[in-house]
C-alpha cells in the first residue's frame, strides 16, 4: 500500500486552536483501520461511525475532535481531519440544528438576497440548507439560515487553506501560492465573486471561461486592496500543493466551488508566511 509524506493537521477544536505536526508516514488508503488503532481511538471511531449512521452529526464530529485534540499521533490522523471536514460542511449545508444557525420564518417582501445580506451569509447556502432548488421563497416559510461568519487563512509555507467558522476551522484544502514567494502577505477581504470568469491575460484577448487556457478555472474570488489578486481554480489540477502561480491562491475546481458557496462578499482572508 503505497505510503507518502504528509503534513499533518492537528485541530485542538475545544480551544478553537490549530496546531502544526510535521511529517509522518500515514496511509492514503482513505480507510481508518479501526482494528490496529489503540483503544481510547478505537472507541471513538466506534462512536464516530456510529452516530454519523444514526444522523446524530454533532456527536459525531465531538468524536472526531476529541481523536484529533487527544491523539494527534495517530497515525491515520489526518484521514481523521479529513473526515471531519466533510461532516463540518454537511453540518454546515444541511438542515442540522446547531448553536450557528437558526429558523427564521419569511415574512412579506424578504427574499434570499435580504436574508443572506442581513445574517452575513449566501444565497447559495441557504438555498443548500433548506432542499431549495430556486430563488422563491414563500411567506411563512420556516428556513434554517447559518449565521456564524466565515474566515479564511492560507498558509503559504505549506500551501494550506483553512476555512473557519466562528473561530474553529471547519476544513483545511490544498491550495497553489505563487512562484518564488510571490503571493502577498496580510489581510485582505473578498471583493468581488465570479462564477465561471474570463481571464483577461495581460497582452492578451480575453479568454474565455470555458477555453481550456483560462487557469482560473471555475470560480474567481478577487481581493479588496488588488484586484489582480484572489482565490479561484485551476485547469492544472497536478499541480495543486505547488508554488506555481502568478500570486494569487489556486484550488481545485471542486474545492473552489465549494469556498465559494460559503464565503460572502467582505469575507476577511489572511494570507501568511
Amino acid at each position: 500500500m503505497a505510503k507518502r509524506s504528509m503534513i499533518i493537521i492537528a485541530l485542538v477544536a475545544v480551544f478553537g486552536v490549530v496546531g502544526w505536526m510535521v511529517a509522518a508516514k500515514v496511509d492514503r488508503s482513505g480507510e481508518l483501520r479501526v482494528a490496529s488503532a489503540s483503544a481510547p481511538v478505537k472507541e471513538l471511531l466506534e462512536q464516530a461511525s456510529a452516530r454519523e449512521s444514526e444522523g446524530q452529526k454533532i456527536k459525531a464530529k465531538e468524536a472526531y475532535e476529541k481523536i484529533i485534540a487527544d491523539h494527534p499521533d495517530y497515525e491515520q490522523v489526518e484521514e481523521v481531519q479529513e473526515r471531519l471536514g466533510t461532516l463540518n460542511l454537511n453540518i454546515i449545508t444541511s438542515n442540522t440544528d446547531s448553536p450557528h444557525s437558526l429558523k427564521y420564518r419569511v415574512v412579506q417582501n424578504d427574499s434570499l438576497g435580504k436574508l443572506a445580506k442581513k445574517y452575513n451569509t449566501t444565497k447559495e447556502l441557504i438555498k443548500k440548507s433548506n432542499g431549495l432548488s430556486s430563488d422563491v421563497i414563500r411567506v411563512g416559510q420556516s428556513l434554517r439560515i447559518w449565521t456564524a461568519p466565515f474566515s479564511v487563512i492560507v498558509d503559504k509555507s505549506q500551501n494550506i487553506l483553512m476555512l473557519k467558522t466562528a473561530d474553529e476551522v471547519v476544513k483545511i484544502y490544498r491550495v497553489s501560492t505563487g512562484a518564488n514567494n510571490i503571493t502577498p502577505v496580510g489581510s485582505f477581504k473578498i471583493a468581488t465573486k465570479l462564477a465561471n470568469p474570463v481571464w483577461f491575460k495581460p497582452g492578451s484577448n480575453p479568454i474565455p471561461a470555458e477555453s481550456p487556457e483560462n487557469v482560473l478555472g471555475s470560480r474567481w474570488m478577487g481581493f479588496d486592496t488588488d484586484p489582480h489578486y484572489g482565490i479561484h481554480g485551476t485547469t492544472e489540477p497536478e499541480k495543486i500543493g505547488q508554488q506555481v502561480t502568478a500570486g494569487c491562491v489556486r484550488m481545485r475546481n471542486a474545492d473552489v466551488e465549494e469556498l465559494f458557496d460559503l464565503l460572502p462578499t467582505g469575507a476577511p482572508v489572511v494570507i501568511q508566511d
